[in-house]
């Protein structure tokens, strides 16, 4: 028996080694020090670079300090580190390596990233959401992302990637961990990672050799058994091991197996079977990279042998690293012993030793560097990272049933849409990025028939499946009472099922025959969550396929495209062409606004390429301090209502053949025929060259000139035929008021000199028109063809008849007109004395819904699979036609200054538009850049004498730093 081992281990060192992974370049300065070291070694020095030993940076210092003593005294070769924290782990690294002789070897398990065994650190997406991703390039960035995270913090080998073909869908220790059941697949998505880490110096490390895909047990607790004949083995398992093999893998790591047709003896683990290592993968697969056992304390091994002999037995083996040996020392004696009686010869010796210092060598530890603390976790965090992330997501979600066209979610005004959480892990990201796109409602009830009930009133049903992201082997299963919910909630509703688990559990359905769409999206991560949420949508495209086969009706490979609506997506800056921390050096200027009470709080956004890639909310809603501004609150756009309201019904009128641009009022508004006005063009007024007056300030002339209160002449503060105008809470105006007005904007005179003068009149005009075309309210109007269908949802006039009060943020303590705070009504006193709906102002919304607008202007009038107007007629209302009149104006909109002075900061082209409003409002669009600037602040509050927003041009200098933040 000791000859035939001994001969045999003669035998192999004669096979030919047509190509060895390890070296370098350089193949004599890297042999030179390999000798040099090898050569100075005592035998107990060569038999510790065996040794890869375990340890848990999290561990109390007296594990440590065992670790500390191996290092001194049996001169072991490697660390494994488990799990803790980086600069933990740096630290003990650093002290390791400064004891060491010969420096030594760091790997880990990092087959999704340090965060597999480290807080503080990045998890990018388990292999089987990789296995979705058509795209490769995208796994090889996965792999030199993670491998320069290894580099910075030592590590030299990551015992990735994951080669097993996951066959076994009850699997419970692979699943996650495999790219998919398609060997092909599987071995390309392995070629990539490979290729990714070890082009970054970082050694692979194909596991789990031979194949641990088709089990149904775990070989940490047991020993599992492939009861396959070598010729699948050799077709199926094998099959990746040869491709990366051939194209340079640097080390693999060998499964515990029972595997009958492979080795004969009963229940013999592969990890320890000469005819596994040494015949299969040494000689018949020609590798000569580095051998790891897998861990020696796993059940699947230590229960086979005693401590020490399964050691000796790996080595024997064929194994060149004993991985997590149960005791050091006694394996020590054991392999010393074997040494001198001839059981292990010098030259098998030198053969592992060697090839472990070759290994060293090529990740560069003969000129080793400590760890540096310096920008350690910013590094090991960059955005970069998170880029790569939503990327990889976005393109992993997959699409695998969408009855007629169900997804992307169209049509939304015509759309009443509830939202049921099933699973025991958290939805919340997922519901509220659906909300950033229209109206969702969470429906809960404790019993079916009481959700059955509740969800009468929705036309549309997403069912989101959430199942704990911790780690890959948590529960995804339904439990059976989720089963039937699920079934009658189809069977009612159209439905839509978004899996956040392993693809797996779709297998206990018995059937999705009422289910209208199914998007398997893997994980339950913030970022699935979101970017889920997204594709529903149409914020992208569906391009992720399935890794695995989910039964006869969803075999391997399914998945449906589907085509963009160009919706606002939600991302990073860097994958725009921003820079992120640029972009956040707007929080500066911001928190100078607040601290100087410029205004009490504000929201933000900034998108890009129809991304939001800065979404943020400051302070609050007084200086009282007591609501905090959310994304979901209410302000009044005051101006903006120009823009967002009147102009594109205008736009879809002048889109229709209704009306022109030359148009004049006298034609609109016949009642004006006789008018000095009766000649001035849509163009005309709307570029703010047409002789109008600035405002007429209306209210003054309905105030009490000894009180100074509201003239009972005009107002009461109950409602009735008579004063039915309701100006704000308990004041209401005289019925016929709004005729009155409408006769003074008639009968005012016009400016004696034709030049840029700003006036709110024309939109005045322009309601009154479009009202009595339509014969409907601007309020209805704009719901019914711009808002709803946009899914502006938190976008209306008259608020209060909508939303909650607390979410309105207050505008001003009016103490001329109303003598109270202004909270929930218009402030502009204009059109609050048409009840709060004006053409000039009155609209109330958040960033979020601004943004929307804006980014439908910049799509040329399409948004969300709807073409509002054509690209052509909305050009024509963004041209400056009077410029050389020294008018800035497009028709309708605001444009960049034509001097230095003006609404911009000077800094984005003459294509741009936007407009500004009084309350503190400012959104600007630039088609060159494809940026969507939004700005939303009660700067009037308490008091609309506080200028310092406009005097400190904070509005403009935000948007110089989001330009100054675009890298490309």
């Amino acid at each position: 028996m000791v000859e035939n081992e001994t001969q045999n281990d003669s035998s192999a060192a004669q096979v030919a080694e047509p190509y060895n992974p390890l070296i370098v370049e350089d193949i004599e300065a890297q042999q030179r020090w390999v000798d040099s070291v090898y050569n100075t070694m005592t035998l107990k020095e060569k038999i510790g670079q065996l040794f890869m030993v375990d340890v848990f940076s999290s561990h109390p210092p007296k594990d440590i300090d065992r670790v500390k003593e191996l290092i001194k005294e049996y001169h072991i070769g490697g660390i494994i580190f488990s799990k803790g924290g980086p600069n933990r782990q740096a630290k003990i690294n650093n002290e390791f390596q400064e004891l060491s002789k010969i420096p030594l070897m760091i790997g880990m398990d990092a087959e999704w990233g340090l965060a597999m065994r480290l807080d503080s650190t990045k998890a990018f997406p388990w292999n089987m959401t990789l296995g979705a991703i058509k795209d490769n390039q995208l796994i090889e960035e996965t792999g030199r992302q993670i491998a320069r995270h290894c580099k910075r913090l030592g590590v030299h080998i990551n015992f990735a990637p994951v080669v097993d073909i996951n066959t076994n869908p009850k699997n419970p220790i692979i699943g996650n961990r495999s790219f998919g059941e398609n060997r092909d697949d599987v071995t390309q998505k392995a070629l990539a990672f490979m290729k990714g880490m070890q082009k970054e110096g970082i050694l692979a490390s194909a596991k789990h050799f031979p194949g641990h895909g088709d089990t149904d047990s775990d070989s940490h607790k047991t020993l599992p058994t492939i009861n396959f004949e070598a010729e699948r083995i050799d077709s199926i398992e094998l099959y990746p091991y040869r491709k990366l093999i051939n194209d340079g893998l640097s080390s693999v790591m060998v499964a515990h197996l029972n595997i009958p047709s492979l080795e004969s003896r009963s229940n013999y683990p592969s990890s320890i079977s000469k005819n596994v290592v040494t015949g299969l993968l040494k000689e018949k697969l020609g590798f000569n990279g580095l051998i790891f056992t897998d861990a020696l304390n796993m059940k699947g091994a230590s229960d086979f042998k005693s401590p020490g002999e399964i050691d000796l037995a790996a080595l024997l083996a064929g194994n060149d690293v004993l991985l997590i040996s149960e005791d050091v020392p006694l394996a020590t004696q054991k392999i010393v012993s074997a040494y001198y009686s001839g059981l292990i010869t010098e030259e098998r010796l030198a053969h592992s030793v060697r090839k472990i210092l070759m290994a060293k060598y090529k990740v560069g530890l003969h000129k080793y560097k400590p760890v540096d603390f310096l920008f350690l976790n910013e590094e090991l965090n960059s955005v970069s990272n998170e880029v790569l992330h939503h990327k990889l997501v976005e393109n992993s979600l997959t699409l695998i049933k969408n009855k007629r066209a169900t997804l992307p979610v169209k049509n939304l005004d015509l759309k009443k849409i509830a939202y049921v959480s099933l699973g025991d892990d958290s939805g919340d990201a997922f519901y509220e990025q659906l909300n950033k796109y229209t109206q969702v409602d969470w429906v809960k009830a404790a019993q079916l028939g009481e959700m059955i009930e509740k969800l009468k009133k929705y036309n549309y049903v997403i069912v989101g499946f959430h199942k704990s992201n911790d780690n890959p082997w948590k529960g995804y299963k339904f439990k059976d009472k989720e089963l039937v919910w699920l079934y009658e909630i189809a069977r009612l509703n159209t439905t839509i099922l978004s899996v956040f688990a392993r693809p797996y559990a779709m297998l206990d359905m018995m059937t999705t025959t009422n289910l209208e769409g199914i998007l398997m999206a893997y994980q339950n991560s913030t970022v699935a969550q979101q970017k889920a949420a997204q594709l529903l949508f149409g914020a992208f495209e569906a391009n992720g396929k399935l890794p695995v086969s989910l039964g006869e009706e969803y075999p391997e490979g399914t998945g449906l495209e589907t085509r963009s609506l160009k919706r606002l997506q939600y991302g990073l800056p860097e994958s725009v062409g921003m820079n992120s921390y640029r972009l956040n050096r707007i929080d500066s200027i911001v928190n100078i606004a607040l601290n100087e009470n410029m205004a009490p709080g504000l929201q933000l956004i900034v998108a890009r390429k129809g991304k939001v890639i800065f979404d943020k909310n400051y302070g609050y809603h007084t200086y009282s301090k007591t609501r905090k501004v959310k994304g979901s609150d209410i302000y009044d756009l005051a101006s903006l209502t120009k823009i967002l309201a009147t102009l594109p019904l205008m736009i879809e009128l002048k889109d229709k053949g209704i009306i022109s641009l030359d148009s004049k009022v006298g034609d609109l508004l016949p009642s004006f025929k006789e008018s000095n006005k009766k000649d001035i063009t849509v163009r005309s007024m709307l570029s703010h060259y047409a002789k109008l007056k600035a405002w007429i300030p209306f209210y003054l002339k309905t105030m009490d000139s000894v009180t100074g209160r509201p003239d009972k002449k005009y107002y009461r503060t109950t409602s009735s035929d008579e004063f039915k105008i309701k100006v704000t809470n308990n004041l209401y105006l005289r019925s016929d008021m709004k005729d009155s007005l409408m006769l003074r904007i008639k009968d005012s005179e016009l400016r004696t000199r034709l030049s840029y003068k700003y006036s709110d009149l024309p939109y005045y005009l322009l309601k009154s028109y479009i009202e009595k075309h339509y014969g409907n309210s601007l309020n209805a109007l704009t719901q019914q063809h711009f808002y709803k269908p946009l899914g502006a949802n938190n976008t209306s006039y008259l608020p209060l008849s909508r939303f909650k009060k607390k979410r309105i943020v207050p505008t001003e303590n009016d103490q001329a007109f109303r003598k109270e705070v202004v909270h929930g009504y218009v402030h502009d006193q204009g059109a609050a004395m048409f009840g709060g709906i004006g053409g000039h102002a009155g609209l109330f919304a958040n960033a979020n819904d601004v943004a929307k607008i804006m980014q439908m202007y910049l799509n040329g009038g399409y948004y969300g699979g709807k073409q509002y107007f054509k690209q052509q007629t909305f050009e024509e209302f963004n041209t400056c036609y009077y410029c050389a009149r020294d008018v800035r104006r497009g028709v309708g909109f605001d444009k960049p200054q034509l001097g230095e002075v003006g609404p911009t900061c000077g800094c984005i082209s003459k294509t741009s538009f936007g407009h500004s409003g009084f309350t503190g409002t400012f959104t600007w669009a630039d088609p060159e850049e494809e940026i969507v600037y939004v700005f939303l602040s009660n700067r009037t509050y308490p008091d609309s004498a506080n200028r310092k927003l406009i005097s400190n041009d904070i509005r403009s200098e935000i948007q110089r730093l989001i330009y100054e933040a675009i890298d490309y």
